[in-house]
C-alpha cells in the first residue's frame, strides 16, 4: 500500500492536541487555525475510523479508542523525531518541552530544587512540571514522565523503582517534653495527639502501621488534625501539634538537625516505594532518556 503522507500529518495533529489539551493551543503550535485543527483531526477519524476525542466546550479529551491508538503511534512519532536528529548528526542536542507529572510533595521538596543543574546542561530544552494527587491518565494528557508513590497498579506503562523511603514516626522537642515518648506503637491510642494525612483515594486518614521484622502492629491513630499535604504535615508537628508519620526523605534534616525527634525507631522498617513511569518506546527521545539518567542518579543513594 503506497503511503499517505496525510496520515502522519494528521497524526502529528492529534499528538499536537493531546499535548496542548485544546484545539487552539494546538492550533498556535502548529500555525494552523482552529478550524484547520479541527478538519485535520476529523480526517484522521475518518482514516482510522474511530473516534479520537470528547469535545466539549470546556475541554479536549481522548475517547478510549483514542487513548489506545496515541498509545500506539506517540512512540513512532518520538522514533521518527529521533531518527531525523540523528540522521542530521545532532544526536547530542536535547531540545523540546518535556512534561513530567510528579508526586505533589516530591516535586516540590526534592525534585524543583535540583533542577538548576539539569536545565543548565540542556538549555534547549524546556520542563514543564505538574506536581498533582494522582498520576491520571498518562497518555491521554500527554506526560513524557511520571515519577508517583506507590506501588504500580497493572498498566502499559513501563516502571523503574527509584527507591524506597521509611516512614518515620516523629515529634517536636516540645511536644515530647510535654507528653513524653511512647515505647510501644500501642501507646499512641492514650494520651497522645497524632496528626493525620488525608489519603485521597477514599478522604479518610491514611492508616499507621508499625514493622519490625516480620511483626506489623496496626494503630488507630486518631487526633485533632488532619492535612492533606506533607508541607503542612511537617509543619504542625515542627509547631508541636502531635505526632506525626513523614517519610524519610522529607523528615531526615529535620531529624539530623533536632527540630524533629524520631519515636519508636525500632518499629520503623516499613518503606513507602517511588516508581519513574513512561511508555514503552524502542526509541525513547533524547530528552527523556537524560531525564530519566538524571532522576536515577538523584535517587540512587536515598534508600
Amino acid at each position: 500500500m503506497a503511503f499517505d503522507g496525510r496520515l502522519l500529518n494528521g497524526i502529528g495533529v492529534l499528538a499536537a492536541v493531546v499535548e496542548a489539551g485544546s484545539f487552539v493551543r494546538a492550533g498556535e503550535a502548529l500555525g494552523l487555525t482552529q478550524s484547520g485543527v479541527s478538519r485535520a483531526v476529523a480526517r484522521l477519524e475518518l482514516r482510522v475510523g474511530i473516534k479520537l476525542f470528547h469535545r466539549t466546550a470546556r475541554s479536549v479529551v481522548l475517547t478510549e479508542e483514542g487513548r489506545r491508538f496515541f498509545e500506539e503511534v506517540s512512540p513512532l512519532l518520538a522514533g521518527i523525531e529521533d531518527a531525523a536528529t540523528e540522521a542530521a548528526g545532532t544526536t547530542s542536542v536535547v531540545r523540546g518541552r518535556l512534561r513530567i507529572n510528579v508526586d505533589t510533595a516530591f516535586g516540590s521538596y526534592f525534585l524543583a530544587p535540583r533542577l538548576q543543574p539539569f536545565l543548565a546542561r540542556y538549555p534547549d530544552l524546556v520542563v514543564d512540571l505538574a506536581v498533582r494527587d494522582r498520576m491520571g491518565d498518562l497518555v491521554a494528557e500527554g506526560f513524557d514522565v511520571a515519577i508517583r508513590f506507590g506501588e504500580p497498579e497493572p498498566s502499559s506503562l513501563r516502571s523503574h523503582l527509584l527507591l524506597r523511603t521509611r516512614v518515620l514516626t516523629c515529634a517536636a522537642p516540645s511536644y515530647v517534653t510535654a507528653h513524653g515518648a511512647p515505647t510501644h506503637p500501642s501507646e499512641l491510642t492514650s494520651g497522645h495527639q497524632c496528626i493525620l494525612m488525608r489519603d485521597p483515594s477514599h478522604g479518610g486518614p491514611f492508616g499507621w502501621q508499625f514493622h519490625q521484622g516480620k511483626e506489623v502492629v496496626d494503630v488507630p491513630a486518631r487526633g485533632g488534625l488532619m492535612v492533606n499535604d506533607t508541607g503542612a504535615l511537617l509543619g504542625a508537628c515542627l509547631g508541636g501539634l502531635g505526632i506525626a508519620q513523614p517519610l524519610e526523605l522529607y523528615a531526615r534534616d529535620y531529624v539530623n538537625d533536632g527540630r524533629l525527634v524520631q519515636l519508636l525507631p525500632d518499629w520503623a522498617e516499613e518503606r513507602f516505594p517511588l516508581y519513574m513511569y513512561y511508555r514503552p518506546n524502542d526509541m525513547m527521545p533524547a530528552k527523556m532518556r537524560v531525564f530519566l539518567d538524571f532522576v536515577k542518579d538523584l535517587t540512587r543513594d536515598l534508600n
